[in-house]
Parts: structure tokens; C-alpha cells; sequence
């Protein structure tokens, strides 16, 4: 039984890390005897023709995709390029967007075959036996189906509860070297679950109200394992790492314990830390911490059901400064209730903070299907305007209020966005004056290196400007990479000393790799760690 993985185009601005889901659901199907691969196409360009080399050469008998509502348009697509090229390999979704859409995304979209619902190693593994058997979808817990022109539900399947059973994630079928190179965050779980209500937010309905923990030792054994791996940092994915202080207490004892010299960051909620807590956190190598503040609106607040109060913000906010942990704060605009009058008290609210050191940011409220501001968006008096999913990125603005128009909260974004831009403007406008702090010098340099990097992926520069001949003297490193410069920056001038730059940092950091052998240059990226 052999299944293809895939994990959906995601925009790079997202600041996506290597897909931790699909490497859990990759390592159950190994540990079941399933022979897996990955098709990360984040971080490898797309087309039908390379799909089809892929499907011939490894000939899957299923395909899954996941999908969160902002990728599923892209993930839906490559699903009907896989019918095309193969109409009798077996096509699975999973993922909160169709965990919450099944129905309707089966009705209407015939290529897709099935859908996991809710957690999925356990099911993922029954539904690859049964597609091997060619049979038995309805006894397997926690799919939908279409059985006809009807669409089946089966059992639901219970939530994993020891999660210390489930095999180590199998990070090395990711190209976890192309995220290293373009300096984005490795992430891991300690626990599952979230026991709070907040009506934006599907993750309760997920992956359960109670939380379920992993064993400090084991999660502290597979944090061993990322910070050899040399990416700048480790993200605690957890819904909410703070959510029980003795559990977040005994992980970082345990890194504390072994000497561990790990950075790392983690979500919070600001009703759940304390000067101890952060403390702790902070000898344990966590250096920032993330809070979903939302609104700067008591009412607000209360209706969104988020249980904090703008008090409780600010003194979080000093606990962490007092502990030398970097507080990030978001805030969601267009939440029900918004009024012009709300938008300017919760930026005032964000302009308060940063004064005290707090950088944060804005998103527009995205209706997600299965949050509980969307199936009763008519009793909040929230009018949703599309259900276009590839609008559904928070960037701009799909809802509006009584009294706050798309126009208003998009207005805000374009803003915000432009600040930032004419920030960016005047750092470079200082750098060519040589008036620019280093740190400031840095926010430019690491951006252009990311987009650098980031297009030469996307578009093949590597792998059709990276392999030539040459019979003459041994090229060194250096000498090699200012011809590859030369051959993807082809100027009438010398190459471009910023693409020699960039392509010797990711040398220098051990994600390009050089080969010479009988007269054949090869320069490529290093994918698996």
C-alpha cells in the first residue's frame, strides 16, 4: 500500500513551518506498513506535468490533502489534477476547513472521494486498509463519504487520548531544508485540546475541550532532536501552551534539567501567565510569547466569549518585559459589536501596549465554517459577504457590522500595511547613507534574502541554472557560486552582489550543497535533514 501526502500551496507571507500534521499522519501510516511520501508545495512550484512524473514513478493507491479554508481552493484543484491523470487513485481530504464543510464540499466536488474528520491518525490508518481492500468505508469511525448521490457520516471517532502513543512525526520525508533556508520556524506539539469558547475559533471543536498532554520527557526528547537540525527557532504549536502551569512548568524543568540551549516561542492567553510561569519559561529558552488580545472593547470581548479582560492584557504585558520575554499580541477587526467608535479604542488599546513593548498586529475576522460566529453570524448581526475561501485569509475584510463597512476595516489593513512599507523605505533610504542601526539594516537584508530565496525555489532557479560542465581547473565553492550567480542574475554588468550574497549565506549555512565530479557541476538545495 503505498499513499502520497500533499500539503497545499500556502503564501510564504504566512510564515509557514514544515507541516507538522501531515508528518503524524505520515509516521502512522509508516508504522502501519504504508509506504509514504510527501509533496510539500509550499516550498516547491507546482504543475500538473510534475504531479503526473510523481504519480507514475510512485504510483500511490491514495492521495491525502489538508486544507485549512484559506488553502482549500489550491488543495480541491490538485485533487481534480489527480482524477485526471489517474481517476482510480483514492482521493482524501482532511483538515478543519472540510472537517466542517464535508457535506457540501462532497456534493460538490465529485473527484474528492472521502474526508477525515477531526484528528486523523487513527483514521487516516483504517481508511488505508480499507481502500487496499477495496472496501469497508463504513466501518471506518470518522469519515464522510458519498455512497451515491448521498453523502455518508460515519461514527465519530474518539479523540486520541494518550498522545505519548503516537509515533515520533516523520520530519524526514519534509524538505524541512528548504524552511531552514528560508529562515522560517520548526514547530512541535506538547499537548492537544482547548478548553475556551472563543466564537472565531474552531480549535476546541477539533481537537476537544479537555486537554491532552504529551510527557515532558518525550516532548523535551523530540525538542533535543529539532535543535539539531540548526533552524533559528522552535515554535510550542500548542492551541494554548500555558493552558495548565504545572504542565508548562515540568517541560521546561526538564529542558532546564538536561542543559538544553534551545530558543522557542509559545501561545498564551494572558489570564494564564504569571511572573513564576514566565519566569521559568524564559531559563528555559523561550524568548517570545504570542497573545490573541482581540479587542481593545470590554463588550467586545465579552460577546467573543475571549474571558480576558484589557487589565489583564497590560499586566501580562509588564510581566513579560519584567522577564525578558518578547510579548506579539493580535488583534481581530470587524468582530460583532465593531462600531467606528470600538475600532479607534482598540487602536488606541494597541498603540497603549506597544509603548510598553508590545509589537502587534491586525487581522479582519475570517467567518471559518464550524466557528460559532459564522453558523450564527444572523444573532450577532454579522453579514458575511463571500463564501469565496480563497478570500478567506484575514487580509482583508469578507464581513461587516451594522455601522462598519468592508471599506472601513480594509482601509485600516491598507494603512497599516503602507506604514510598514514607508518604514522598510526609509531604513533602505538610510542604509544607502549609511545611517541605519544594524538591527534595522537586518529587517531589509533577511526580507530580501527570503523573497530571494523564496522565487528561486519556486521558480527551478537552482535546478536549471545549478549544473553545467567544466573540464578545466577545480573550481572552488566561492568561484562556482559566482558563476551560478552569474547564470541566474545574467546583467550585462557584473552579477548582482546581493544574489552572490544570498546564494553564499544559504551555502554557508549548509542549505545549498556543491558537487564536482568528472568535470560536472551541481549545485542543489539540501531537502531532507
Amino acid at each position: 500500500m503505498r499513499c502520497l501526502l500533499i500539503n497545499p500551496y500556502y503564501p510564504i507571507s504566512e510564515t509557514p513551518s514544515p507541516p507538522l500534521g501531515l508528518a503524524y499522519l505520515a509516521a502512522a501510516l509508516a508504522a502501519a506498513g504504508v509506504e509514504v511520501k510527501i509533496l510539500d508545495l509550499v516550498v516547491f512550484p507546482y504543475s500538473q506535468p510534475r504531479l503526473a512524473l510523481l504519480l507514475q514513478s510512485f504510483r500511490p493507491q491514495m492521495v491525502g490533502l489538508t486544507a485549512v479554508t484559506m488553502t482549500f481552493d489550491s488543495a480541491i484543484n490538485v485533487v481534480k489534477d489527480i482524477k485526471q491523470i489517474d481517476p482510480g487513485i483514492f482521493a482524501v481530504m482532511g483538515g478543519p476547513h472540510v472537517t466542517f464543510c464535508a457535506e457540501e464540499t462532497l456534493k460538490n466536488f465529485p473527484e474528492l472521494d472521502c474526508i477525515v474528520l477531526g484528528e486523523g491518525e487513527e483514521t487516516i490508518v483504517d481508511l488505508a486498509h480499507a481502500v487496499q481492500r477495496d472496501h469497508g468505508w463504513n466501518n471506518v469511525n470518522g469519515i464522510a463519504y458519498r455512497q451515491g448521490t448521498a453523502v455518508r457520516l460515519t461514527r465519530p471517532r474518539q479523540l486520541i487520548q494518550d498522545l505519548d502513543r503516537l509515533p515520533v512525526p516523520a520530519r524526514h520525508l519534509l524538505p524541512l531544508g528548504r524552511y531552514r533556508a528560508l529562515g522560517m520556524p520548526i514547530s512541535l506539539t506538547t499537548s492537544r485540546g482547548c478548553p475556551f469558547k472563543c466564537i472565531f475559533c474552531v480549535g476546541r471543536k477539533m481537537v476537544g475541550a479537555r486537554v491532552r498532554y504529551r510527557r515532558p520527557e518525550k516532548v523535551v526528547d523530540e525538542m533535543e532532536d529539532l535543535n539539531r537540525l540548526n533552524f533559528h527557532q522552535i515554535n510550542i504549536a500548542d492551541d494554548l501552551f500555558t493552558a495548565n502551569a504545572g504542565h508548562c512548568l515540568a517541560v521546561c524543568d526538564e529542558i532546564v534539567r538536561r542543559g538544553l540551549q534551545v530558543k522557542w516561542t509559545s501561545f498564551a492567553r494572558v489570564d494564564t501567565v504569571s511572573e513564576t510561569l514566565l519566569h521559568r519559561m524564559h531559563a528555559a529558552g523561550c524568548r517570545a510569547v504570542s497573545f490573541g488580545i482581540e479587542s481593545g472593547n470590554a463588550q467586545i470581548l465579552k460577546t467573543i466569549k475571549k474571558g480576558i479582560t484589557t487589565e489583564q492584557v497590560m499586566v501580562a504585558v509588564a510581566m513579560c518585559k519584567r522577564t525578558g520575554i518578547t510579548p506579539y499580541a493580535s488583534f481581530i477587526l470587524g468582530l460583532p459589536g465593531e462600531t467606528p467608535q470600538t475600532l479607534k479604542e482598540t487602536l488606541a488599546f494597541g498603540e497603549r501596549l506597544k509603548e510598553m513593548g508590545l509589537a502587534y498586529g491586525f487581522h479582519l475576522l475570517a467567518p471559518f465554517p464550524g466557528t460559532e460566529v459564522r453558523e450564527k453570524s444572523a444573532r450577532f448581526n454579522l453579514k458575511i459577504l463571500t463564501d469565496d475561501w480563497s478570500q478567506y485569509h484575514a487580509n482583508r475584510a469578507i464581513v461587516e457590522t451594522p455601522s462598519v463597512t468592508r471599506q472601513m476595516l480594509d482601509d485600516i489593513v491598507i494603512q497599516w500595511e503602507r506604514e510598514f512599507n514607508d518604514m522598510l523605505a526609509d531604513i533602505q533610504s538610510r542604509m544607502r547613507e549609511a545611517k541605519a542601526s544594524p538591527e534595522e539594516a537586518w529587517q531589509i537584508t533577511n526580507l530580501e534574502r527570503i523573497v530571494f530565496i523564496y522565487d528561486a525555489m519556486m521558480k527551478n532557479l537552482i535546478e536549471e541554472n545549478g549544473c553545467w560542465r567544466h573540464d578545466g581547473h577545480s573550481l572552488s565553492p566561492e568561484e562556482a557560486l559566482r558563476i551560478l550567480a552569474g547564470r541566474i542574475d545574467p546583467s550585462p554588468a557584473s552579477p548582482s552582489e546581493t544574489v552572490y550574497q544570498n546564494l553564499n549565506d544559504a551555502m554557508q549555512r549548509g542549505n545549498l550543497k556543491f558537487t564536482h565530479h568528472n568535470g560536472q557541476i551541481q549545485w542543489q538545495w539540501v531537502d531532507f535533514l
